[in-house]
């Protein structure tokens, strides 16, 4: 199939040939950053080499560009202990409003099922806002939610590298592997 045949009227117009080459240039970028590199080729990275080694997400350049490891996000409402709604930016000068689910963790729900449960739930809240108050919020390795409406992502703050790990660590979470959610109460 040609970009000439979809740019015919009778087949879509220039709308379907825009798409097209939209499509054909998202599938050439994620070829050329996944590819090795040429033996001898210089390549640029605004990481520094620590943070290239590192699975986490690096903050954000002072610019507020995104980083090879990570998009900077601007917090606008946490929604419950593992979901906020953010304003990323994928692009210099591009910025997409997404809700942001943390990988890897369950919180309790907010539409508790039991008194012990939204004690949990609000704490698990706080606890969150608390991170990301913190600032210099980047969000990393990100996929679609099973859920829909929101995607799946690593999160790192200026003061933690991995606030799923955090929320864990202070009994604010459970761990998730995307299967069946145990109650809370």
């Amino acid at each position: 199939m040609s970009i000439y045949w979809l740019a015919s009227n009778r087949h879509g117009g220039t709308l379907a040939a825009a798409g097209a080459i939209f499509a054909l240039g998202l599938a050439a970028g994620v070829a050329m950053r996944s590819a090795p590199a040429l033996p001898g080729a210089a390549v640029a990275d605004p990481a520094p080499a620590a943070a290239r080694d590192s699975a986490v997400a690096v903050p954000a350049q002072a610019s507020g560009t995104p980083t090879r490891l990570g998009y900077p996000a601007e917090v606008l409402r946490v929604i419950d202990g593992d979901t906020f709604e953010a304003r990323v930016r994928v692009w210099p000068g591009v910025d997409i409003n997404t809700k942001v689910r943390l990988r890897n963790i369950d919180a309790p729900e907010l539409h508790a099922r039991c008194a012990d449960e939204l004690t949990k739930a609000q704490a698990a809240r706080t606890a969150l806002q608390t991170m990301l108050s913190a600032g210099g919020v980047t969000i990393s390795q990100v996929g679609i939610d099973k859920y829909g409406g929101r995607v799946d992502a690593l999160v790192a703050t200026r003061d933690a590298a991995d606030v799923s790990a955090a929320l864990l660590n202070g009994g604010y979470a459970r761990s998730y592997d995307g299967g069946k959610r145990a109650g809370w109460c």
